[in-house]
């Protein structure tokens, strides 16, 4: 009768374990989707901010002929940091989120320069096209603020939860890698006044 017991006992402990590994897991890949899916609503506003830049870029450049230099580097800047995008949106992991964090505040800081310079033409200001794409661009940095602080609650959530006992005994052997925050702190060095 007490081996009886004793495989229950048993039993039960392995059943509990199973029912703790279940539930921990499938906690950690609900918050990990969670995080995956506002990163994904941060690409979108990327990219329509990214689609915006060129149009911007072309509406002001018969009236900045000679600051070349400046609409370059706006250029560049945004091929880097939809370049970045591509590879953060195809697997958001820790370093390539860095690395897109890197490149949108070197954009940020060329748009900053950017529009620093067209306040310098009175006419750039007047024209209602670029004074509507600045408006959209103006627009579009307010939905990705919106955006990475959603992602970056999701992420607090998930990196939370995979490093609290008991569940990070789950997380690491099961893959759960720790996911990076969009730091805002950096974007609120550069972020540039809009004046239209």
């Amino acid at each position: 009768m007490n081996f009886g017991i004793l495989i229950f006992a048993v039993l039960a402990c392995v059943v509990v374990v199973a029912l703790f590994l279940v539930v921990t897991f499938n906690a950690l890949v609900l918050l990990r989707n969670r995080y995956l899916n506002a990163f994904s609503q941060i690409d979108v506003q990327l990219k329509r901010r990214y689609d915006l830049i060129p149009n911007l870029v072309e509406a002001v450049k018969g009236f900045m002929a000679h600051e070349k230099e400046t609409l370059d580097r706006v250029t560049k800047a945004r091929a880097t940091a939809s370049d970045a995008a591509g590879v953060a949106a195809a697997n958001p992991t820790a370093s390539a989120v860095q690395a897109l964090v890197g490149a949108e505040v070197g954009l940020i800081g060329a748009l900053g320069t950017f529009r620093g310079r067209v306040e310098a033409y009175p006419e750039l200001k007047s024209d209602q096209n670029v004074r509507q794409l600045m408006e959209e661009l103006t627009s579009s940095e307010n939905r990705i603020a919106f955006a990475r602080q959603a992602y970056n609650d999701s992420v607090m959530g998930y990196n939370t939860k995979r490093e609290t006992v008991p569940t990070n005994f789950v997380a690491g052997p099961f893959g759960f890698a720790p996911a990076a925050l969009f730091a805002a702190d950096e974007f609120q060095k550069q972020a540039p006044l809009v004046k239209v």
